[in-house]
């Protein structure tokens, strides 16, 4: 448990994620044991990271956000994910403009964001993004040992090792990403 929130092991109930999400954890399974992923399902109406830690008493320190980022240059945009502890907002116009090489980054609009990852508006997750999208995860949080993560669903959310974070394809662990 985790706070007051009853987790499952992820692949035991694919009812509390979305596709994405699913085939992602069936593709984990080989490299990460199955039981390392839990979810739980939770209040859609309480999916906003405020909301969530207070009515499950999950500390924000054990909570992380996942934002879809546009990164430009050069009339060319590109998406990706930016993953860092609720305690922390992502240094999107600075580190991740930097390591993405764009010469402008914003927050990616939540239809845009939405069709691209197949998943709901807060409940975002880095697992199961469309494959060759960069995923920055701030080292606070591919360094904690238990942190609550989206499900791609606003009904549930994943708790899993941070080190589980910093191994899915296209990751890359910055330190400052959250500030």
């Amino acid at each position: 448990m985790l706070g007051t929130l009853r987790t499952y092991p992820a692949a035991e109930r694919p009812d509390l994620l979305a596709p994405p999400v699913v085939a992602a954890v069936k593709a984990t399974q080989g490299s990460v044991p199955v039981e390392r992923i839990e979810v739980a399902e939770i209040d859609p109406e309480a999916a906003d990271t405020a909301s969530f830690c207070e009515r499950y008493g999950v500390r924000l320190d054990e909570s992380a956000n996942c934002v879809v980022i546009t990164a430009r240059r050069g009339g060319e945009a590109r998406l990706a994910a930016c993953v860092v502890l609720a305690t922390t907002r992502a240094d999107v116009n600075g580190l991740v403009r930097r390591h993405l090489g764009a010469r402008k980054a914003s927050f990616a609009g939540m239809d845009l964001a939405t069709a691209e990852t197949g998943m709901e508006y807060g409940g975002i997750t880095p697992i199961g993004l469309p494959e060759g999208w960069p995923v920055l995860v701030d080292a606070a949080v591919a360094a904690h040992p238990r942190v609550v993560i989206g499900s791609g669903l606003r009904r549930s959310k994943l708790a899993l090792p941070g080190e589980v974070l910093a191994d899915l394809p296209g990751a890359v662990v910055l330190d400052g990403l959250g500030h």
